[in-house]
């Protein structure tokens, strides 16, 4: 079968990532989690105390920057010009602040030639918000995973308190709330759903329940197109 792009977009706390790494992980293909590398950027972003309403430094950051995403026992780690933040971009405040950035245009444009490059050959799950509808328009298989805000913030919640970090629930539906409206409304690549991506609701369904139905919609495609 020839290798797939396989796109997993949806909005934040749908399960994107868990489910992209098992299909990733059962198919044989590299899992590629686009959200990692605004992640970074944001990290860095902080770091450097640029602004984040001001395009041009964000776009020249974006250009100058080094972020690699390698696979590693399963996973990803993330590398920022060779330092490992794979941890580190998954604080609070670094998920606020990549949200932002992701409204910039130009600094889109950069990460998507970036993202293009990485999985034009094939074999590649990639997650993020705008994979299939603007990353890869024509991808082999695009689903949209989605869930009520109530169980994305809730997952998101646990997601934190199991690393010790003091969050409050209804703060974290808030943002939720809050970043889905900056997800839909920005101007550059808002998330949308494709016309011809697949919507898988994850709010009452299994993890593993979902990645096998992924993979049986892949090896479906792939068959179709070997013929």
């Amino acid at each position: 079968m020839t290798p797939l792009i396989i796109a997993i977009d949806g909005p934040v706390g749908s399960g994107k990532s868990t489910l992209a790494r098992r299909v990733a992980e059962m198919m044989g293909y590299v899992y590629f989690d686009t959200g990692a590398m605004y992640r970074a950027l944001a990290l860095k972003a902080l770091r450097r105390k640029t602004q984040f309403d001001a395009e041009d430094p964000l776009v020249a950051l974006a250009r100058e920057t080094r972020m690699d995403l390698r696979p590693a026992d399963g996973a990803q780690r993330v590398f920022l010009d060779g330092e490992d933040v794979t941890a580190a971009i998954r604080s609070p405040e670094v998920s606020q602040a990549s949200s932002r950035i992701a409204v910039v245009p130009g600094v889109r444009q950069v990460l998507v030639a970036e993202q293009r490059r990485a999985g034009q050959q094939g074999g590649v799950v990639m997650e993020g918000r705008d994979i299939g509808s603007v990353v890869f328009p024509d991808a082999d298989l695009k689903i949209f995973l989605t869930a009520s805000p109530e169980v994305r913030a809730e997952r998101r919640w646990r997601e934190h308190q199991q690393k010790g970090d003091s969050i409050d629930l209804a703060r974290t539906l808030e943002e939720i709330h809050e970043r889905d409206a900056r997800d839909r409304e920005r101007q550059s690549s808002p998330l949308v759903r494709a016309p011809d991506a697949v919507v898988v609701d994850s709010t009452a369904m299994d993890p593993e329940e979902a990645a096998r139905l992924v993979v049986m919609l892949a090896k479906s495609q792939g068959a179709r197109d070997a013929n």
